[in-house]
């Protein structure tokens, strides 16, 4: 009972009923209507298998899925079972769904990566030769054909045979007596032909009369001389109409033995069709599919940007306002969520989108909502919405809301039994799986409608049992008691309805972690209620309540400015994924160029030891003609020398003369296919760091050329200078311990700075400061420190034993 109440409370029905609208049949549409909910995952996960097939096949096929011809034939097919007689429609209707069915099998068998359906529609069997036999028997008007058997054919060859003469004879009739004829037509009265007399005149036709004009002027006459035609053309009608009757009797036959599979093709014709109206229903509201996770697992409860389907509806087909969407990320231990807020704020609505997104799930429907979409599957849905106040049951809100709370509780008392079952079950050497307890329960303004201490102590109450026997509960509440809860549970999580003030309007937005303030003083002043009542009901609240909601506030202001914080880094990360593709996409087109021009050259290359080997030999033949002489030698000497020079490759360009790269210049960027400008000159080790677009970067100066293709001078590291300092009398060699070393590796400049001076000023020999490598930003800030600290005499890297560039070892007066 309390399972149907939630769906009523969800609106469900209506989603069923937007749901039937995308459906292609009758059968299909009225399924939908009624869309039953799956009772285990695995049911689920199948529906959603089919609709995301079927959403893979429609995207790519145009215009989608036909269902054509397909007509609700399960009267028909009942009434051939009985061995009724099934009439030329409903034979013609049964003959198009086998034809429409087959080729809906033939669309999904063309196309692969269809698993689900491809093994839902290999078990059809359309019967093409049933088909066939209903078509030669029937024409498209549903009538009998002349060629649906021999005796019917020669059946409709008398009564053309017979109409022909009596018309005939008719027409003799009004050509003889024109004067008595009312019109100069032949009618029909009843399946007897006629032609309408003058009243005066009916003696001049001597005949039956079947009928009167309104006014009484005119008589329809079957004249004497035409009834035995008459007569005899009725005799071949009952013979015509009998036969029909046996043709048809075979026909029903035929469908009457293959019902089963009939009733099955319809069948999976209506699970296809259903499937369908999902994944149009599913597109047409923005949804994405939905992925069931395990919570024991530590999966997260991920709704992002969630709309209530209805009003996804009623914005895009009735033309109302935009959605405002909702944020549901739910860590896996927690188990109650309290949203609380002003009212008009959207709690309600943040549960029944909830409420209605499980249900979705369940049924194989996508979720509105922006990928991924993962939550739980849960076994029931069960809801206290609303206010259940009846005069008639002399029920108050309060009562009504604890009603509907037990039979909530005795849903989930009955699972627990079933799991207590399964316990003892084991228990006596029976082997079966414990059900967690997977319910979702929503309740709204939980503990309202008594007095709000004894209302607050119930609350708390059930939602700590709720805590232990149910898989999410989600509660609206205006009790600041139920805030607490979170700090005294891991279990319980807060969040609220966003307000403006400024607006005295709700935003909908939910607030997640964040308990929501009272605004009820707030806005009484802001709408014009005396000053010193609101100041007087202030001191009433008390100041701890009024710092509470200081507190809130600041959290409230400190949270939209983190959002604010967070959207302008992902711009910025949106920029660099797309500087980092532009840059790619370069290098990329910059190697395929490179490789095309080496290949070309290759080609090149061998055609021109082709044809001087070619040249080569004839010099050759030709001193093999008769016996060379001097001058032959000389002139293949020269002809040789003549090749060598035209296919000898031209010797490479003299270099340019170097250059050495300054703070401001432009540069080029071979491997990067960039130019970029230089912002700190080359250090001794030759790193320099450089900028292109909003990048910086440290390059080396080998990688770098002058726009004009000049490459960079190497730098030549001079030997440092000697220290002038004069030496203790007694030296001591340096040795590193973990006291004397430093490690700046992850610091920021600005850090660092006061993490060495710290450690120079405690220091009374060398120093060795771990820098890493890098960017290099942090060694060229470490090394700029030192040269103008008074108490360093020099510095320099240290041995590659020591870390190398890394470290840099500095030494104290």
């Amino acid at each position: 009972m309390i399972q149907s109440e939630t769906l009523e409370l969800l609106e469900w029905q209506r989603l069923c009923q937007h749901l039937s609208t995308f459906a292609a049949t009758k059968l299909g549409a009225i399924v939908a209507r009624n869309l039953p909910i799956p009772e285990t995952q695995i049911e689920s996960q199948k529906l959603l298998a089919q609709t995301k097939e079927v959403y893979q096949l429609e995207s790519h096929l145009s215009p989608g899925l036909s269902f054509e011809g397909i007509q609700d034939i399960g009267d028909a097919l009942e009434r051939a079972e009985l061995q009724g007689i099934l009439s030329g429609e409903e034979l013609l209707a049964i003959a198009t769904t086998l034809s429409g069915t087959r080729n809906l099998r033939r669309v999904i068998d063309n196309q692969d990566n269809l698993p689900i359906l491809t093994e839902l529609v290999s078990e059809l069997r359309t019967y093409p030769e049933l088909e066939q036999e209903i078509h030669r028997c029937i024409d498209e008007r549903a009538q009998v054909t002349d060629r649906a058997s021999q005796k019917m054919g020669e059946i409709r060859i008398d009564l053309r045979r017979i109409r022909s003469q009596i018309t005939q004879k008719l027409q003799n009739i009004i050509q003889a007596k024109s004067g008595a004829v009312q019109e100069q037509l032949i009618t029909q009265r009843g399946d007897r032909y006629v032609i309408p007399v003058k009243a005066p005149q009916k003696d001049a036709i001597p005949g039956i009369v079947h009928d009167t004009s309104t006014s009484g002027a005119t008589l329809y006459i079957e004249p004497h001389s035409v009834v035995p035609m008459g007569n005899q053309l009725r005799q071949t009608l009952r013979k015509e109409q009998t036969e029909a009757e046996a043709i048809l009797r075979t026909l029903t036959e035929q469908v009457a033995a293959v019902k089963p599979d009939l009733e099955r093709l319809l069948a999976i014709v209506t699970t296809l069709d259903l499937a369908t109206a999902k994944s149009r229903y599913s597109f047409w509201i923005g949804a994405n599919p939905p992925r069931f996770i395990n919570r024991e697992d530590n999966e997260i409860i991920t709704l992002r940007q969630l709309r209530h389907p209805l009003l996804v509806w009623q914005q895009q087909h009735e033309q109302g306002s935009p959605v405002v969407p909702v944020d549901l990320l739910i860590s896996p231990n927690i188990r109650v969520v309290t949203i609380t807020g002003p009212n008009t704020g959207g709690k309600t609505v943040t549960l029944k989108t909830l409420g209605l997104a499980a249900l979705m799930a369940k049924v194989g429907l996508f979720v509105p909502a922006r990928e991924p979409v993962e939550m739980p599957w849960f076994d029931k849905v069960l809801a206290d919405i609303g206010d259940e106040q009846s005069l008639q049951q002399s029920l108050s809100t309060f009562s009504g809301h604890i009603r509907r709370i037990s039979r909530i509780l005795n849903a989930l008392g009955s699972q627990e039994s079933g799991v207590r079952s399964q316990e003892k079950e084991e228990e006596e050497g029976i082997k079966l799986p414990i059900t967690n307890y997977q319910s979702l329960v929503l309740l709204d303004e939980v503990g309202a409608g008594t007095d709000p201490a004894e209302g607050s102590a119930l609350a708390i109450a059930l939602l700590r049992y709720l805590a232990n026997h149910a898989q999410l509960t989600i509660a609206t509440t205006h009790f600041g008691e139920l805030k607490a809860l979170k700090y005294e549970d891991e279990r319980f999580e807060n969040a609220s309805v966003e307000f403006d003030e400024s607006t005295l309007s709700p935003t909908y937005r939910l607030l997640w972690g964040i308990p929501g303030r009272s605004n009820a003083l707030t806005i009484a002043l802001r709408l014009g209620l005396k000053p010193e009542v609101v100041a007087e009901a202030k001191t009433q609240v008390g100041e701890a309540s009024d710092e509470v909601n200081q507190v809130i506030a600041g959290l409230e202001a400190q949270r939209r400015r983190q959002e604010t914080k967070a959207a302008e880094a992902q711009e910025l990360l949106r920029q660099a994924e797309r500087l980092y593709k532009e840059v790619s996409q370069k290098a990329t087109a910059l190697e395929e160029r490179e490789k095309d021009l080496r290949a070309s050259q290759e080609v090149a290359v061998q055609q021109a030891i082709t044809q001087a080997k070619g040249e080569i030999a004839q010099v050759i033949r030709r001193l093999q003609k008769g016996t060379p002489t001097a001058q032959d030698a000389q002139q293949a000497t020269s002809a040789l020398n003549q090749i060598t020079q035209k296919y000898e490759p031209a010797p490479p360009p003299k270099p340019k003369p170097g250059f050495m790269p300054k703070v401001g210049d432009r540069i080029r960027i071979p491997k990067l296919g960039q130019t970029a400008e230089v912002i700190t000159a080359p250090n001794p080790d030759g790193e320099l760091t450089v900028r292109f677009g909003i990048m910086k970067m440290t390059v080396q100066l080998p990688d770098v050329e002058s726009l004009d293709g000049q490459k960079p001078e190497p730098i030549v590291k001079a030997k440092p200078a000697p220290a002038v300092v004069t030496p203790p009398p007694a030296p001591v060699p340096a040795i590193r311990t973990s006291k004397n070393t430093i490690d700046l590796r992850g610091k920021r400049v600005s850090d660092g700075e006061y993490i060495l001076d710290k450690a120079i000023s405690e220091a009374d020999g060398s120093l060795w400061i771990i820098h890493g490598h890098g960017t290099g930003k942090l060694r060229l800030g470490v090394h700029a420190y030192l040269q103008q600290h008074s108490r360093i005499s020099h510095y320099e890297p240290a041995e590659q034993a020591d870390g190398g560039s890394g470290v840099t070892i500095a030494h104290i007066k």
